[in-house]
């Protein structure tokens, strides 16, 4: 699915709306949206914003095809001139944006839209799908590097990712949140995150005997090899076989090996284990890396065991952020203009607002709006 053909993707009545504010001589009037969040995932300090370049190709390419307009018009609930309206539509609103990488925090603007009322209401369901998922999976992948303490964090989530945009993207905004590379190619090919990986069990399976497994893949990838040595025995099997190989394939070619990945068991264990063994046999160099289900928890508590680890494979729990899979954002109107082009801040007043038994501040989110959006009214 390609950033053109998403103009369809939106919630109905967002059409209804539109069309509404158009019949009522409304489709014009200058109106300011901000989109933001109340609270942090997992109870974090920051989020990581993500997902702002997806979101201007969105507008670069927002136009109604002639199939957009009959599939409207088949729904005999909007007036032709507003099917008219949107054949020529050209998206003309000013949409501000936190850069990606920054951290945010619940509360403040981090998309300001404005313009025609008609646009700036359209846009809002591809903002709430665009920056809550990046943001999300982005801000789940800076808790997962920070715990691991400097150490290099891959993300290996795409099997497990919620659809292909969820593999892609979520791959993107991990890159953005920390994470050193991935394992989706796609993502290397469209955005230059690097991409790596070398073998499943599967591949090990397939030969006679793991020993013949890592002897093929170090003579057909000399310079990229990591051995998967859970198979069988990490330490009776794994292990021993992947420095044979190292001594008896790659030693004479001049190459040193580069890692052995550990994907069960006692990860903590074998880990140190595993490094006495390698740097028994003269590759102190030869790296450990880690997988299988972890997240920033249990990166955390591998080292506070002790663990010999050097980088992690990251999979379903960051590409889905499992503890916490849904990022609250919300897009909100805050201000109108009038015919005179007086700003006329708007807010949503709630039962829980009125129980909070709110008094205006700088540390408000709406007051800050309608500060802001005067500021911007006289610039």
């Amino acid at each position: 699915m390609t950033e053109k053909n998403l103009t369809m993707l939106t919630d109905f009545y967002e059409f209804t709306m539109a069309n509404g504010y158009f019949e009522h001589g409304m489709a014009n009037r200058r109106a300011y949206f901000d989109m933001f969040f109340r609270r942090v995932p997992d109870g974090g300090g920051y989020a990581i914003m993500a997902g702002v370049e997806q979101l201007i190709r969105y507008f670069e390419n927002l136009t109604f095809s002639d199939e957009d307009i009959e599939y409207l018009r088949g729904r005999k609930c909007f007036s032709e001139g507003f099917l008219a309206y949107l054949k020529d539509f050209k998206f003309e609103c000013d949409v501000w944006a936190v850069p990606e990488g920054t951290p945010v925090f619940p509360g403040e603007p981090i998309v300001t839209v404005a313009g025609p009322m008609v646009q700036a209401q359209f846009v809002e369901t591809m903002i709430l799908l665009t920056i809550n998922h990046q943001t999300l999976i982005a801000t789940k992948a800076s808790r997962i590097t920070r715990s691991a303490r400097g150490k290099v964090v891959l993300e290996f989530g795409s099997r497990r990712a919620q659809g292909a945009s969820g593999a892609i993207f979520g791959a993107r905004a991990a890159y953005i949140g920390g994470c050193n590379g991935t394992a989706c190619a796609l993502a290397d090919r469209d955005y230059g995150i690097p991409a790596g990986g070398t073998m499943a069990h599967s591949w090990v399976q397939m030969f006679d005997s793991e020993y013949e497994a890592f002897k093929a893949y170090a003579e057909t990838y000399p310079d990229n090899c990591t051995f998967l040595v859970d198979t069988y025995n990490v330490l009776k099997s794994g292990v021993p076989n992947a420095i044979r190989v190292a001594k008896e394939v790659l030693a004479p070619k001049g190459v040193r090996p580069k890692a052995i990945r550990l994907d069960s068991g006692d990860i903590a264990y074998l880990s140190i284990k595993a490094r006495e063994m390698l740097d028994e046999a003269g590759f102190p160099d030869m790296q450990i890396m880690a997988s299988n289900s972890l997240d920033e928890y249990l990166v955390r508590d591998l080292l506070g065991q002790g663990a010999l680890i050097d980088s992690f494979g990251i999979g379903e729990r960051l590409i889905t952020s499992k503890s916490e899979p849904v990022f609250g954002g919300v897009y909100k109107l805050v201000a109108v203009e009038n015919t005179l082009g007086q700003i006329i801040p708007k807010i949503k007043v709630s039962e829980n607002w009125r129980r909070s038994q709110h008094r205006i501040s700088r540390n408000c989110t709406a007051c800050t709006t309608i500060k802001r959006v005067r500021r911007w009214a006289t610039c």
